[in-house]
């Protein structure tokens, strides 16, 4: 009986870091999809949204996308980009956030980025959290956002080298 359990309790564990690895990993296919420098600007204590940015590298040899995104800092999380609208610079929501094979897309301010709508409290510079994306090939991708001053408009180096996932 004992060594029904053993066996069993180990074959569990082993589906569960199955169930758990990254895309391609059970293959040994390293994952294509490399996200650097997510970075927000802290937000005054009042706004009620706010927004990340960061590079998209795509190392593979077939396009991917970002169809959505995930974090606890907000109710809502949006894909979101500037369109000029009757001269007028506005938001939008958009469906996806296309990123080539072997090239890489820039989220940066004035462009496209990741919005949080109804933040749950304000982003403060210093800080950092986490944020899934969620890619049509890649699959989920977790990185660390780091939150700098508020008017901050990225650039510079990696807070640790590679402050993303891949």
């Amino acid at each position: 009986m004992k060594r029904f359990v053993a066996s069993t309790a180990a074959a569990l564990g082993a589906a569960a870091l199955i169930a758990a690895a990254p895309a391609g990993a059970e293959t040994g296919e390293e994952q294509p999809m490399v996200v650097k420098n997510a970075w927000a600007r802290a937000t005054p204590a009042s706004a009620r949204a706010g927004a990340a940015f960061m590079t998209l590298k795509n190392t593979g040899d077939k396009a991917d996308k970002v169809v959505a995104a995930d974090a606890d800092v907000s109710r809502v999380v949006e894909l979101h980009t500037h369109k000029k609208v009757d001269g007028v610079m506005k938001m939008r929501q958009i469906p996806d956030i296309p990123v080539p094979a072997g090239k890489a897309v820039r989220l940066q301010p004035g462009g496209l980025h990741i919005m949080f709508i109804d933040l749950k409290a304000p982003l403060k510079k210093g800080e950092t959290f986490p944020l899934t994306l969620d890619f049509a090939r890649a699959g989920e991708v977790t990185v660390t956002v780091h939150v700098k001053a508020a008017g901050a408009m990225g650039g510079g180096m990696d807070h640790d080298g590679d402050s993303g996932a891949r």
